[in-house]
C-alpha cells in the first residue's frame, strides 16, 4: 500500500513538472509581434559605419550656450582700465611676456597700466570662462587660421572672435550684430553674406570668417596699421579718422585712444588681454576643458531636398543640438532647397558615411514625412474658430496654485539665464521683484512664481480645432468646414528631481514621444515647465457653434464616430483589460485591438501603449 502511494506521488510530481515545462515553452513561443514605425523600418536597413566616436552631447550644449558671451560682453563694456586689480602677477614679469608676444606679432603690443588692469581682471573673474573658451577654440581656430593665412591676415586676429562673440556663432548683440564676427545686417549684405528667412550666413563660421578677412585686408590698405584696423572694426573707420584729426594727426592707436568712443578704448586692450591668457594659460593654472570634436573630424554633404533638423536627427541618431552647432546658419532648424542653388549640411564624418550610403532611403523618408505632415497643434489652436470652451467639471477638477520660490543671484547670472532656468519670462521676473532694468546685484534674492498642480496632472479642457491635413494652407481652409476634432491633453508640471526618463515611466510613455509632443531638441527640462504627456483626439461631425453651445466633454465622446475612423494611442492603466478598453471606443472590439497591436492573448500590462486603429 505504501509503495503504491509513493509511486502515485512520483507520477503526479513528474506530470506536474512536464506540464510546467510545456507551459513555459508555450509562453516562450507566444511573443507579441512588434510592429516597426516607418522611421525604424528605414533605419533598420541602413549600412552602419562606426569608425568615429559619437560627439559628447554635454560639450555640444557648452558650444551653443550664450552665458560666456553675456559675461565677456558685459566685462569689456564695463571694465575700468584705470582701477588697479589685486591679482598676483608681477609687473616686471608681465612686461617681459608682453615683449615676447610683441616680438612675434605684427601688432604693437606694449605695456601700460590699463592693459595690466584688464589682464588681472580677466585672471581674477574669468578663469573658468577662458577654460571653456579654449575648448571651443580647438574647433573654431583652425577655420580662422586657414582663411587668414590665405589672405595674409595676421593669425592673431583669431582672438578677436573671442572678444566679439565668445566663439558663439549664434551670438546677437543688443544692436543686432550677429555671429562669430558680429556683422550688422548692412555689413553682412555688403560682404555678400546671404540673409533670408531660412539662412543667415553671418552665423556660418566659414563664410563669415571669409567676410571678416576681406574687411581686415581692405581696412589695412586704408590705415596701414593693424591696431587701427581693430579699432575700425569695432567703431567704424569714420570714428577712427575723426580721432586721428582730433589728436592733431597722430596715427598710433595709443596716441588716439582717448579720442575714440568709450567702448573702443577698452576694445584693443581686451583683445591683447585675451591673447595673453591664451598664450600663458598654463602659467596661470588655466586648464582647457576637453574638446571632443575638431573641425577636421567633420565634412559636408550637399542636400538635394528640404529637410528639417529633427528628421536628420531621427534618421542619423544624433542630437539636434549637435546639428545646430555644426550648421548655425540655418535659422529655422531646416536645410532649405533653393532652385539652382546648393545648400550643404555639415556632419561628423561617421554620420556623413551613413548619410551618403543611404541617401535614397533618407530622401524617401523625408518625402513620406512631408506628404503626411500635419500642422502643429499650437498653430491649429490659433486658427480655430473662437468659441467658449466646454468644461466637464466632474472629470476636469484640478487644484492649481502659484508656488513662490526664491533664487539667490550668483556670480555670472543674468535675468535671461535665470528666466530660462525656471521657464518664466524676463518681464515677469522684473514685475515680481520690482526691477526697473535688467541689472541684478550679486547675492540678491529673486522671487519666482510658478504654476504648481497639486495633483501632478493637469487635464486641459477640450479645444475645438480644425481637422488638419498635409499643409498649413489646407488646415486654414478646413477651419471653415463642419468636420472638427477635439483634442484633450494631459499635462505634467516638472518637479524637483524629475527627468524625462522618470516622467516617461510615470505615465507609461517613452522619452522620444515626450520630446516629440513638446518639441524638445534635448533631454534638458526646466523646473516648473509644463509638459504634454499624452493627447486624446476625438472627431466631431457637427457645426462648431452648435457643438460648443449644446454639448459637454461626455457628449463629445458620445457623438464621436466609430474609433475605426480615428487613429490614436492608448496607455494601459492599472485595472484595465482589453474588454474595458474596447468599451471606451464605440465600434471597437477586443479582436480589433489585438489585431492592431499584434497581441495573441489578452495579457496587457500598465504603461503599455496600444494603437487604436494602428
Amino acid at each position: 500500500m505504501i509503495v503504491k502511494k509513493i509511486s502515485l506521488a512520483v507520477t503526479v510530481l513528474f506530470s506536474l513538472s512536464m506540464f510546467a515545462q510545456e507551459t513555459a515553452e508555450v509562453s516562450k513561443e507566444i511573443k507579441p509581434e512588434v510592429k516597426l514605425s516607418y522611421l525604424d523600418s528605414i533605419k533598420s536597413t541602413f549600412k552602419k559605419d562606426d569608425l568615429a566616436t559619437k560627439v559628447d552631447s554635454l560639450w555640444m550644449n557648452e558650444l551653443v550656450s550664450l552665458d560666456i558671451y553675456d559675461d565677456l560682453t558685459k566685462d569689456i563694456q564695463t571694465i575700468n582700465k584705470d582701477v588697479t586689480v589685486d591679482e598676483e602677477l608681477p609687473t616686471e614679469l608681465l612686461k617681459q611676456r608682453l615683449a615676447a608676444m610683441n616680438a612675434k606679432s605684427p601688432f604693437e603690443i606694449e605695456y601700460n597700466q590699463g592693459l595690466e588692469n584688464i589682464i588681472k581682471s580677466f585672471l581674477k573673474n574669468r578663469k573658468k570662462s577662458f577654460s571653456r573658451l579654449m575648448a571651443l577654440s580647438e574647433y573654431y581656430f583652425p577655420i580662422f587660421e586657414e582663411t587668414f593665412a590665405k589672405e595674409k591676415v595676421p593669425l592673431e586676429i583669431k582672438y578677436l572672435a573671442v572678444v566679439e562673440s565668445a566663439l558663439n556663432p549664434k551670438a546677437v548683440s543688443q544692436m543686432g550684430a550677429t555671429g562669430l564676427w558680429q556683422f550688422m545686417y548692412g555689413t553682412g549684405k555688403q560682404y555678400a553674406l546671404k540673409i533670408d528667412s531660412y539662412i543667415d550666413e553671418r552665423s556660418d563660421p566659414l563664410k563669415a570668417t571669409a567676410a571678416c578677412s576681406n574687411y581686415m585686408t581692405k581696412m589695412f590698405n586704408v590705415f596701414n596699421d593693424w591696431e587701427l584696423v581693430l579699432a575700425s572694426y569695432n567703431s567704424g573707420p569714420g570714428n577712427v579718422t575723426k580721432a586721428i584729426r582730433r589728436s592733431g594727426g597722430k596715427t598710433g592707436y595709443w596716441d588716439i585712444r582717448n579720442y575714440l568712443p568709450k567702448e573702443t578704448q577698452g576694445y584693443v586692450p581686451a583683445f591683447y588681454a585675451t591673447m595673453y591668457l591664451f598664450e600663458y594659460h598654463k602659467e596661470h593654472g588655466i586648464n582647457p576643458e576637453r574638446a571632443v570634436i575638431k573641425n577636421f573630424e567633420t565634412d559636408t554633404v550637399a542636400v538635394k531636398n528640404q529637410m528639417s533638423f529633427k528628421q536628420i536627427a531621427d534618421l542619423l541618431d544624433m542630437p539636434q543640438s549637435q546639428l545646430q552647432l555644426l550648421n548655425p546658419s540655418y535659422k529655422l532648424n531646416v536645410v532649405p532647397a533653393y532652385q539652382g542653388e546648393q545648400n550643404f549640411l555639415r556632419l561628423p564624418k561617421d554620420k556623413i558615411a551613413t548619410f551618403v550610403s543611404n541617401e535614397d532611403k533618407i530622401y524617401a523618408y523625408v518625402k513620406h514625412e512631408s506628404e503626411n505632415r500635419t500642422i502643429p497643434t499650437r498653430l491649429a489652436m490659433k486658427i480655430a474658430p473662437k468659441g467658449k470652451p466646454v468644461r466637464d467639471t466632474k472629470s476636469l477638477e484640478v487644484s492649481k496654485d502659484k508656488e513662490i520660490q526664491f533664487y539667490k543671484v550668483q556670480k555670472g547670472d543674468n535675468l535671461g539665464a535665470i528666466a530660462d532656468k525656471y521657464n518664466v519670462n524676463i518681464s515677469d521676473l522684473k514685475k515680481w521683484n520690482n526691477l526697473k532694468s535688467n541689472a541684478i546685484a550679486l547675492g540678491k534674492s529673486l522671487k519666482i512664481k510658478s504654476d504648481v498642480d497639486t495633483s501632478a496632472k493637469i487635464i486641459k479642457e477640450p479645444k475645438v480645432v480644425p481637422a488638419v491635413e498635409k499643409n498649413t494652407e489646407e488646415a486654414v481652409a478646413s477651419a471653415e468646414d463642419n468636420d472638427k476634432v477635439s483634442i484633450q491633453t494631459v499635462e505634467y508640471v516638472v518637479l524637483a528631481g524629475d527627468n524625462l526618463g522618470s516622467i516617461a515611466k510615470k505615465f507609461g510613455t517613452t522619452i522620444a514621444d515626450l520630446k516629440e509632443l513638446n518639441d524638445l531638441s534635448s533631454n534638458n527640462i526646466g523646473l516648473g515647465k509644463t509638459l504634454v504627456v499624452s493627447k486624446i483626439v476625438t472627431e466631431i461631425h457637427e457645426p462648431v457653434s452648435t457643438a460648443i453651445a449644446s454639448t459637454s466633454v461626455d457628449s463629445f465622446k458620445k457623438k464621436a464616430p466609430s474609433a475605426k475612423n480615428v487613429g490614436e494611442d492608448y496607455y494601459v492603466k492599472k485595472g484595465d483589460s482589453l474588454y474595458s478598453i474596447s468599451k471606451k471606443y464605440p465600434g471597437v472590439t477586443i479582436s480589433d485591438i489585438k489585431k492592431w497591436n499584434g497581441i495573441k492573448d489578452e495579457d496587457i500590462k500598465p504603461g503599455m501603449k496600444l494603437k487604436i486603429n494602428g
